[in-house]
């Protein structure tokens, strides 16, 4: 993902620590008997990371603590959705025949596509064995997120070059691919901590706010960006994923330049065109009012909790996202 989020443990005392645990535990989740394995599983754990999943899942778990204590099961909850959120960056590399992930190489562009596949399904093996130290409630969950996340990215898939893709049709896909996990990162948290049921579930309503917000404002920077920015060239023109700056776009201009040029593979000079063009429309804007209200709504939910770490966390990092933009 582009966007420049706030982590919500950045609200924590001991943040640097909390994450030092993290990254301990993901490094041990994924060593494996053969050193190969470890090394291709570990690639992108190496590489870094701002490593919001599991932020969310710790910051939801301590929201009621002025004070946070981090237990062992949040940090391993929280890289069991990290886990998840890697195997499917490895997938997606596949998917979109990618060379560069975080300044890095990516597993498939470095070794092979098979070896991607693999890793990828190793890393989400890693990630459901953990769960499932948790609870079965845990361990359902986090399998029918793996499931979600597929699904979104069939949705996606099966409109590629698709100048027709609907705001519905592109709102249900990233609500698979992307908001999916962070709800679940926020509900898991919320479940290892032992929390009643409303409150379980206006947390992962919040992560599902603040997942959609997130991916509408990665989508306007991949309009907007740039190349250095973003941390790798903006593609999704390029490989046919019309987002909501595009589709409303189009809705607005049926028979523009735009809708001309799209439906089809663009060289680098065209996509340049359509960026620009996008980019001083209204539809760009109506598309940051609509991942201001995602926000807004998700604020809402954790507004009357109390003032604590975790809490305030979660709050800033919301409100953080615009700040993303350029």
């Amino acid at each position: 993902m582009h966007v420049a989020s706030l982590s919500p443990l950045q609200r924590l005392d001991d943040d640097t620590a909390q994450m030092e645990r993290v990254e301990a535990a993901l490094k041990a989740a994924v060593t494996a008997d053969d050193q190969f394995l470890t090394e291709v599983a570990s690639h992108l754990i190496i590489a870094g990371g701002k490593r919001l999943r599991p932020a969310f899942v710790i910051a939801s778990g301590t929201c009621l603590q002025p004070t946070a204590t981090v237990t062992d099961d949040l940090v391993q909850a929280g890289v069991s959705v990290e886990l998840v959120h890697l195997g499917s960056l490895y997938h997606d590399d596949v998917i979109d025949e990618a060379d560069m992930r975080r300044t890095v190489e990516t597993v498939n562009h470095r070794w092979s596509n098979l070896t991607a596949i693999l890793s990828g399904d190793f890393l989400l093996a890693k990630a459901s064995e953990i769960a499932a130290s948790l609870g079965t409630e845990v361990a359902g969950l986090l399998a029918a997120t793996i499931a979600q996340l597929c699904e979104g990215q069939v949705v996606e898939l099966q409109r590629i070059y698709d100048v027709g893709r609907t705001e519905e049709q592109y709102l249900s896909a990233i609500e698979g691919k992307t908001a999916a996990l962070y709800a679940t990162s926020c509900r898991i948290g919320a479940i290892v901590s032992g929390f009643d049921r409303d409150l379980i579930d206006r947390l992962t309503e919040f992560g599902r706010l603040y997942g959609m917000a997130f991916q509408v404002i990665d989508d306007v920077l991949d309009i907007t960006a740039t190349e250095e920015q973003i941390g790798k060239p903006p593609n999704d023109v390029v490989e046919g994923v019309y987002t909501l700056p595009v589709i409303r776009h189009l809705a607005a201009e049926p028979d523009g330049v735009v809708a001309s040029m799209l439906g089809t593979r663009l060289d680098e000079e065209d996509r340049d065109k359509v960026r620009s063009i996008v980019a001083s429309s209204e539809a760009l804007a109506s598309s940051i009012v609509t991942a201001d209200e995602y926000c807004v709504k998700a604020l809402d939910l954790v507004a009357d909790l109390p003032d604590s770490q975790g809490a305030d966390g979660m709050r800033a990092a919301t409100r953080n996202l615009l700040a993303s933009l350029p």
